[in-house]
């Protein structure tokens, strides 16, 4: 236990130091990729608001009342659409590192798809657009001495863009910066920073690196009940060398994950050496230093996505670098 303690301490230290995320971009204080163009913003609306806390069934959305300041934005990312579930995934990841839990989420399907969209309040065209066979919603939630806080976040594309709604219910008195605010009152938001920069994961290995401070290693495959790395080649490990060796001053953590079936040292152990693995064909087959890379597993401790099916499990069975080194 001590020692999955150190692992967990370096991996929130490392994702911390590597700028992970980057400072808030919106009025959420979620982070998003570059170029983003805010097309609407409300705050102000004190009162009890109804948001989606489960699917369209039996004629009807399930819904929780959350009680407190309103405010509403939406986003615009021009040539995004093919990438939403990446999108979405990212904002989630910074809600749960910002200390939310998630409450419910769905795709359009399993949402309730027409009828689930057209129950839930959502902005107007062209401010928003929600693709019906390509949207995906999240309600977090977080408990403070001061009062619990919703966000509820959906996300949907169209051929050529990608288009997020940030819906956050704050604690009565409370403002967009964290002030106060009298209720009934109603105040237009009049943020216009732009979006900082963050990759999504289909960008250069290199970018991500930069900019997210992380970046998924996918196309690696591992031999079946085993740690050793498949005889490649992986497109991934060419990039990552290419970028160590450009930066000789940079360092990287290798980090295993595994899927949640068996016990939770197993999966440490397993996940610790097929991070090993790919450190050492790094250094053996690609000449990256040694002392640039070092390997740890976290298990299943860090999902990207449900263990309870089998393409969730598939997809969090990963190893992840993540850039350790600060300027």
């Amino acid at each position: 236990m001590a020692r999955l303690l150190l692992i967990l301490a370096a991996l929130a230290a490392a994702l911390t130091l590597s700028g992970a995320w980057a400072a808030p971009a919106t009025s959420s204080g979620l982070a998003l990729p570059a170029p983003a163009t805010r097309t609407f913003g409300e705050s102000g609306q004190v009162g009890s608001h109804a948001l989606a806390s489960g699917p369209w069934r039996e004629g009807q959305v399930e819904m929780v009342a959350a009680r407190g300041l309103r405010n509403v934005e939406t986003w615009r990312l021009p040539g995004k659409g093919q990438a939403s579930g990446a999108l979405f995934d990212m904002l989630a990841m910074q809600l749960v590192e910002k200390g939310y839990e998630v409450a419910f989420q769905c795709a359009q399907e399993q949402c309730g798809g027409f009828d689930f969209r057209f129950n839930i309040d959502v902005v107007s065209e062209p401010k928003m657009h929600v693709d019906l066979g390509n949207y995906r919603y999240l309600l977090a939630h977080k408990s403070a001495p001061e009062g619990d806080s919703w966000v509820a976040l959906l996300v949907s594309a169209s051929p050529g863009a990608a288009f997020v709604q940030i819906t956050r219910i704050d604690p009565p008195g409370a403002d967009a910066t964290g002030g106060s605010m009298s209720d009934n009152a109603t105040v237009t938001s009049t943020m216009t920073e732009p979006a900082e920069t963050l990759a999504l994961p289909g960008a250069p290995l290199a970018d991500q690196l930069e900019q997210n401070g992380f970046a998924v290693l996918s196309d690696l495959e591992f031999e079946t009940g085993s740690a050793d790395l498949g005889a490649g080649p992986f497109a991934s490990l060419e990039a990552l060398a290419a970028y160590l060796k450009e930066n000789p001053s940079r360092e990287v953590a290798l980090v295993g994950h595994t899927d949640a079936e068996g016990p939770l040292e197993v999966n440490i152990a397993i996940s610790q050496r097929r991070a090993a693995s790919v450190r050492q064909r790094l250094i053996e087959e690609y000449g990256v230093a040694q002392t640039q890379l070092s390997a740890e597993g976290v298990g299943f401790l860090a999902p990207l996505d449900s263990n309870q099916t089998e393409a969730g499990r598939t997809r969090n069975r990963r190893v992840e670098a993540i850039l350790t080194s600060t300027p």
